[in-house]
């Protein structure tokens, strides 16, 4: 793994680096477009394989829409989609539900990217326990 940090941008290091163990112990949050966003994922610790519930806060969240879409994708790695729905809750949180799964080639390395124009596609980076 560290062979391949510094093959990566200097903002995908600070990324990886900032958030890669975070998401297990609580929720994790970022500035994007003016807003705090936060992602938590449930249950912890997050593993391959298991149905997990995903779920963004942010503040201010007006002029959002209903529903976002969250990619799961493995950095530096070319993989099938693995994209979720997320609706709105009453609460103002958005919720979906989805699987990671496991690499063949053994990466834990994960990123959930709120694709969203309002946010500008804010990326939290993780690894996934086996």
């Amino acid at each position: 793994m560290l062979v391949l940090l510094p093959l990566l941008p200097t903002s995908a290091r600070a990324d990886f680096i900032a958030n890669n163990n975070a998401i297990h112990s609580g929720p994790c949050s970022k500035k994007a477009a003016n807003r705090v966003v936060t992602l938590e994922i449930d249950p912890k610790p997050v593993r391959h394989m298991k149905e997990l519930t995903f779920r963004v806060t942010m503040s201010p969240d007006d002029g959002m829409p209903a529903v976002l879409l969250l990619d799961l994708s493995m950095p530096g790695m070319v993989m099938g989609r693995n994209q979720l729905k997320m609706a709105r809750k009453s609460d103002g949180s958005w919720e979906g539900k989805g699987v990671i799964v496991r690499c063949m080639s053994g990466g834990n390395l994960w990123k959930a990217t709120i694709i969203s124009p309002e946010l500008g596609n804010p990326g939290f980076t993780f690894n996934v326990r086996n």
